[in-house]
């Protein structure tokens, strides 16, 4: 059995590591909220936040954002809570509501649910998880995403 070749590969490559008296330290560099999208852990949670009423109605609970067998996902904890509206649906944002981003109609005005980001939406391009009415046009309720 001869190890040698892969024995001196070995050794080429920890010697390439040790230090020669010139720091070659990567620095730290702050990470974007896109950055940590694209490098999430898969079915970890990688933004969560709590949602607040807007509108005169009462929208509480925690909402995150999670990849799973590489599909994105908006889930809705167990303890949301929507005081009703028409049509409710469940959108991204960014700094605002955007109507291109609709994930989907809400499925249920309390508890949790989990809804499949579509593959057309960039979950990093985002920074807010809304409950909108598309019938009337205003904003139901409203979660800033922070990451976790």
């Amino acid at each position: 059995m001869k190890s040698t070749p892969l024995f001196a590969a070995a050794l080429l490559a920890l010697s390439a590591c040790s230090s020669t008296g010139t720091s070659t330290t990567p620095q730290p560099v702050a990470a974007t909220p896109k950055a940590a999208f694209t490098h999430a852990i898969e079915g970890r949670e990688t933004a969560k936040g709590s949602f607040i009423g807007t509108t005169k109605h009462t929208t509480t609970g925690h909402a995150s954002v999670f990849r799973s067998n590489g599909q994105w996902f908006v889930s809705l904890a167990s303890d949301f809570s929507f005081s009703g509206a028409p049509s409710p649906k469940v959108a991204f944002g960014a700094n605002g509501y955007r109507p291109d981003a609709v994930i989907a109609p809400l499925s249920s005005n309390n508890g949790a649910s989990v809804y499949a980001v579509p593959a057309s939406l960039d979950v990093g391009d985002f920074n807010e998880i809304w409950i909108w009415c598309d019938q009337v046009g205003i904003p139901l309720g409203l979660a800033e995403l922070s990451l976790t």
